[in-house]
């Protein structure tokens, strides 16, 4: 099987990054591709980002919808995620989509840590779209900019921790989703720290295509 990951952004440390963790997650004949929207904005933090990286977004799955057998878009606001759909012909999946199907497994309940405020008014309208907002706790801004996870030496991890603990006291969830793509080298980690499952939706998407699931349909 070989699986796409479509980075809507420009920042190609990050789709590098994704790329590693889904290798990670992947079984052995599972091959996982990675492209780089180079013509989308550096992040996307909001609705004003996701717009303009979909055109590229989209150019990126026409151009290359016969390298893989099925997409992933590889932002947590799932940006363009029907219109991907619309495009590729093939199965597409969002890696926000993937991280709140695994977190809402088996009746749990989880919170969201994301990155800025501006991005919680999207994430929460795509988990009422998916239907699992009675799931989902609370989706919490960490205010560290996404640009900011990929900065080495950095206290963007602290500051992402610090708001998981904050989750953990006032939530109680279940499970932690992690509500950015450059956040993907984080969960196992942190799993450990905190003591229950975090969901990185990198991960996540890689193990619910490689399952079987066919999310060629808005809502699944």
């Amino acid at each position: 099987m070989r699986i796409a990951f479509v980075n809507p952004n420009a920042t190609a440390s990050m789709t590098a990054k994704v790329a590693e963790a889904a290798r990670s997650a992947a079984s052995p004949g599972t091959e996982i591709l990675a492209f780089t929207n180079t013509d989308g904005p550096a992040s996307i933090q909001g609705e004003a980002d996701g717009e303009a990286a979909t055109p590229g977004l989209l150019a990126i799955l026409l151009r290359e919808r016969e390298a893989a057998d099925a997409f992933v878009v590889a932002c947590f606001d799932d940006t363009a995620l029907a219109e991907a759909r619309a495009v590729a012909g093939k199965p597409v999946l969002g890696i926000g989509e993937a991280a709140f199907l695994a977190a809402a497994e088996n009746g749990r309940r989880f919170s969201v840590v994301t990155t800025l405020s501006i991005s919680v008014p999207i994430i929460e309208a795509n988990i009422a779209a998916y239907g699992l907002e009675p799931a989902c706790l609370r989706v919490r801004a960490s205010e560290v900019p996404v640009l900011a996870l990929e900065e080495e030496g950095g206290a963007a991890r602290e500051t992402v921790a610090a708001e998981i603990g904050r989750a953990l006291e006032e939530d109680r969830p279940d499970a932690i989703v992690l509500g950015c793509a450059g956040m993907a080298d984080l969960a196992d980690a942190f799993a450990t720290r905190f003591g229950l499952p975090v969901i990185d939706g990198v991960f996540a998407a890689v193990r619910r295509l490689e399952a079987g699931h066919r999310p060629d349909a808005p809502g699944l």
